[in-house]
């Protein structure tokens, strides 16, 4: 057996300095090519590509000599409310989609709502370097925003836009959303409104209550005919809260649930009720299945996917150069009629 042979029940790993002689150049060509780096012809790149293919060579980001002349590790943290929530899981395509295409990795976690949580995950992510951030935070204001600046790391906050924050943000346009969905139901006659809404230390829940008031007071309703119920978090928490609203002396003719896992619990207490077609509901954020159901769910759909699109753009901009103002971007919302926005309170 010859010595340049690797031990028996080991795999020989493949070298750039392999990929480099099948393909006839040099090793920082190689380097190059497979960093994105400039001033290296079509030609010569399809040769390097091929003879990456036939050797079925990795890139090992880990490594030192292999980082990029810039410095990048070509990845990104991304962080999300919970990575079982559709809402955050379209984000997290949206920007997977958008990074694999140049090669990007994306480090995700999730939030929970628990700044602790957020600061860990934060930190988890500087220490692997990642080259840009796109957050969703549980605070108001971050503290750890400083150190991104002060390590020119770009960031863009999704979903919640923090205070006194001079970074990219991406947002639905919540309060609007809220009133326009609240407004749908007056119009139908209603007037025994409940909204059923998440933490209230969260900006979002503030901002759709707001909505929520902003369309009531319009109407003229007086408060003592409306119901909020806030610091619902769950399906569970809030088809209590729904099932102790029906059985009260003066249940509410319609519900504004205004967060996706609301909705679900809304939907089951309506059911369970037998009230899902007397009782008007229109959620915020679609939930799946609602156009099946029947009666269909009424929302109004958030397009986290391009939230999640404009967001990683927003970094990749920041990484091409771009020094510019903090941007604030507000992706519209969609109300989807299906049945159930659409009842009308008994007469």
């Amino acid at each position: 057996m010859s010595s340049s042979q690797p031990p028996a029940g080991r795999e020989s790993r493949v070298t750039m300095k392999q990929v480099a002689a099948l393909a006839g150049v040099g090793i920082k060509t190689v380097s190059r090519v497979l960093n994105n780096e400039p001033n290296v012809s079509v030609k010569t790149a399809e040769r390097v590509h091929d003879a990456v293919r036939a050797l079925d060579y990795q890139l090992d980001l880990q490594a030192g000599s292999l980082r990029r002349i810039d410095g990048r590790t070509r990845t990104l943290g991304l962080l999300v409310g919970s990575v079982d929530n559709p809402f955050s899981g379209a984000i997290h395509r949206a920007v997977e989609d958008a990074a694999v295409g140049r090669g990007i990795a994306v480090f995700a976690s999730s939030l929970d709502d628990d700044p602790r949580r957020e600061e860990s995950a934060v930190r988890a992510f500087l220490q692997r370097r990642v080259d840009g951030l796109i957050l969703t935070t549980a605070r108001r204001r971050p503290d750890y925003v400083t150190s991104l600046g002060d390590r020119g790391i770009p960031a863009v906050f999704v979903d919640r836009r923090p205070i006194d924050v001079d970074l990219d943000s991406v947002t639905s346009d919540n309060r609007e959303a809220a009133h326009r969905a609240t407004t749908h139901l007056v119009a139908r006659g209603h007037r025994r409104i409940a909204l059923l809404a998440d933490r209230s230390d969260l900006q979002t829940a503030d901002e759709r209550r707001q909505g929520f008031l902003d369309a009531v007071g319009r109407a003229g309703i007086p408060t003592t005919e409306t119901v909020t119920v806030m610091d619902l978090h769950d399906a569970n928490s809030a088809e209590a809260a729904v099932a102790a609203l029906l059985s009260s002396d003066r249940p509410p003719t319609a519900i504004f649930s205004a967060q996706n896992l609301i909705t679900v619990g809304a939907v089951h207490a309506l059911r369970a009720a037998g009230a899902q077609r007397s009782i008007a509901l229109i959620g915020f954020d679609d939930i799946p299945l609602a156009d099946l159901l029947e009666p269909g769910v009424t929302v109004v759909a958030q397009d986290p996917y391009e939230i999640g699109r404009v967001a990683v753009e927003h970094v990749f901009s920041r990484l091409e150069g771009y020094a510019g103002p903090a941007r604030h971007t507000v992706v519209p919302t969609t109300l989807i009629a299906r049945g159930s926005g659409e009842i009308e309170p008994a007469r």
